[in-house]
């Protein structure tokens, strides 16, 4: 009796159900204590590294951009990705990753929270365009003010006292 091997001809049995998402999110943290500590001369490599984190755990990395003291990601949310496991995962491996690589950045660390905000699907190209123009932007807005912006906008309560580390 001959054995089938995998691939051979049509799957047998009822289809397997497929879960799918797409889950824009933009993505926004500091540098502790807003330190200006992410040099402009590996800035871009940070962003791919983070990319990689991002798609090692099942998202894609779609826009990176920041100033030295915070980030912006714009990420495709994986289907089995939670966004607190998200954040959690490129903040550690991109810090020890910066630790590791730049030694004269020693003491490099992201603060403890972060901001998530959902995108619609139709506005990835304005988000996209936002992320790019952070150096325009940052040289009259602080980081604190753009944060205050995002959560007024999106409605998040927040208290002053714990949004900064």
């Amino acid at each position: 009796m001959a054995h089938a091997s995998v691939g051979d001809g049509p799957p047998r049995g009822p289809p397997v159900p497929q879960s799918l998402a797409c889950i824009p999110l933009h993505l926004i943290f500091s540098t502790k204590h807003r330190e200006p500590s992410i040099a402009p001369a590996w800035a871009d490599r940070l962003y791919e590294y983070a990319g990689g984190v991002a798609r090692d755990h099942g998202c894609r990395l779609l826009a990176a951009g920041g100033v030295p003291d915070h980030v912006h990601l714009l990420v495709s949310l994986g289907r089995e990705m939670a966004v607190a496991d998200l954040l959690r995962v490129v903040k550690a491996g991109t810090s020890r990753w910066v630790r590791e690589t730049f030694h004269d950045a020693g003491g490099f660390a992201w603060q403890t929270g972060y901001g998530a905000f959902a995108v619609s699907f139709s506005q990835l190209g304005a988000v996209r365009q936002y992320i790019a123009t952070q150096a325009d932007r940052h040289r009259t807005v602080s980081f604190q003010d753009e944060l205050r912006r995002f959560l007024r906008k999106h409605e998040v309560a927040f208290d002053e006292r714990y949004v900064w580390d």
